[in-house]
């Protein structure tokens, strides 16, 4: 069984996307908050949809255990059909990646209640987050980190670093990975490590009380 950290040296986290909470037009929720009332007046009555096992599953299953809601996880092969199943109403919600769900959130076809990220994004500044509009902490993002194999030299660690900081921090570079739907980011290989870690304890956690899996 593998384990980053015991199998890798982290050199730098360089990016991440968070999701958005989206929901039909038709949901009576104008909040996350509303969205959660909603979702416990009818328990059980509200679907999400995701592929099994997916960043977006745990993410959703994080924000239900954390808000202590019941809504129904319906599994799909592709993120893009949940995103379209939300569009046309067959389910009620969807936390969806910032690429697949932001044309179709400047398109005004569906509702964006919130994103995942600890803080709010350039291409939605409007939209609050979920930590701050309803649930103080929260956050679920799909990180991307360069890392080197176990037992490199520390040296060669840092200097690695420090390149990569060259890179992550120009100007240029980081308009290019907003346009995208990335945001930047940017560590020392001792704060990569320590994210590392709390987030295999986080979705380690997620992942026992939900029983998500892989399908």
């Amino acid at each position: 069984m593998h384990s980053a950290l015991r199998d890798f040296a982290p050199i730098i986290l360089a990016a991440s996307a968070p999701f958005v909470v989206i929901v039909h037009r038709s949901v009576a929720a104008a909040n996350v908050k509303e969205l959660i009332a909603l979702a416990k007046a009818k328990p059980g009555q509200l679907n999400y949809g995701s592929v099994p096992g997916s960043a977006s599953h745990l993410a959703t299953e994080l924000f239900k255990s954390t808000a202590g809601v019941n809504i129904v996880h319906i599994p799909y092969k592709g993120a893009a059909p949940a995103t379209t199943d939300v569009i046309a109403g067959q389910i009620q919600l969807s936390f969806a990646s910032t690429p697949g769900s932001l044309p179709h959130v400047k398109a005004g076809r569906v509702k964006p209640l919130a994103v995942t990220s600890a803080k709010r994004i350039a291409q939605l500044p409007q939209v609050p987050t979920v930590a701050e509009a309803a649930l103080p902490g929260y956050e679920a993002s799909v990180w991307y980190g360069v890392v080197a194999p176990a037992r490199t030299s520390p040296d060669i660690v840092r200097r690695l670093n420090s390149e990569l900081q060259k890179i992550v921090q120009d100007k240029a570079h980081r308009e290019r990975m907003i346009a995208g739907d990335f945001e930047p980011t940017s560590s020392t290989p001792e704060e990569f490590t320590a994210f590392i870690k709390r987030e295999t304890e986080k979705w380690g956690k997620v992942i026992k009380i939900s029983g998500a899996r892989v399908e």
